[in-house]
């Protein structure tokens, strides 16, 4: 084999960033969440309650954090408090194997209880059931606000995916704007679960804890992700619309 013959080929390498791009947006079309963001016909209930999971996903998601507090607070008891969610959990994987349905969510949701209970069991103190929601929040967060400082808005790649054009929108120095408000919008959302739940954490206050992290969980979120996507389709649709008329006025 000769150098030459060694060389990387730039133009398969940039095909197969291509590809992959391709890929990750018709993967992300086929969502839920990409289902409600092009529906024609707006928003309407049945479309936010499919992107946040539908009855199950929502079941999955609420149930265990209710039986924990619903447990706790007439027993007092952490065992059968962290016992309670993981035995919930372990229902749900069991169902989506017997319906032969994507059981990625409820073992992911078993694998986070079953950490949450191993760090409350390990000290003693039901509000370290909780510390692995602050760590995810922060990450996401940071996450977020990070993509929105290096000039990248996470929902501007998501909405740009889902137009089928990664970066066309960040030709328009209004949308990109509009796209980092919307970011900054979700990290506000993972902050303010710190700022409210962290409080309660070091108060010791487990039942207010495990109330507010039910109250402040997929309700809210469906709220956010319907405004989100009212905020994001409006911004587009104003941005192709004065495109148009600009390329009406050069013609």
């Amino acid at each position: 084999m000769t150098t030459r013959d060694a060389q990387p080929d730039p133009g398969a390498d940039a095909a197969g960033g291509e590809e992959a791009v391709a890929a990750a947006a018709d993967r992300l079309r086929s969502s839920a969440l990409g289902r409600l963001a092009s529906s024609e016909g707006g928003l309407t209930a049945a479309g936010i309650l499919d992107a946040v999971g539908g009855v199950r996903g929502i079941v999955e998601a609420v149930l265990p954090g209710l039986a924990f507090l619903v447990v706790y607070t007439f027993t007092n008891d952490l065992v059968w408090s962290v016992g309670a969610p993981l035995v919930l959990g372990a229902c749900f994987v069991v169902a989506r194997l017997v319906q032969r349905q994507n059981v990625v969510p409820a073992i992911a949701g078993v694998a986070g209880m079953a950490l949450s209970g191993f760090l409350a069991l390990r000290t003693g103190n039901g509000e370290d059931y909780f510390v692995v929601g602050f760590v995810t929040n922060a990450a996401y967060g940071a996450a977020l606000l990070l993509s929105v400082l290096v000039g990248w808005p996470l929902i501007g790649l998501a909405a740009g995916l889902l137009a089928g054009d990664a970066t066309g929108w960040r030709r328009d120095r209004r949308v990109r704007r509009w796209m980092a408000g919307a970011t900054l919008g979700w990290v506000a959302f993972f902050a303010l679960r710190l700022v409210v739940q962290v409080p309660l954490y070091f108060a010791q206050a487990v039942e207010a804890l495990a109330l507010t992290k039910l109250v402040m969980g997929t309700p809210m979120y469906a709220v956010l992700l319907a405004l989100t996507v009212v905020v994001v389709r409006g911004v587009l649709r104003a941005s192709s619309a004065a495109d148009r008329a600009d390329a009406a006025k050069v013609s």
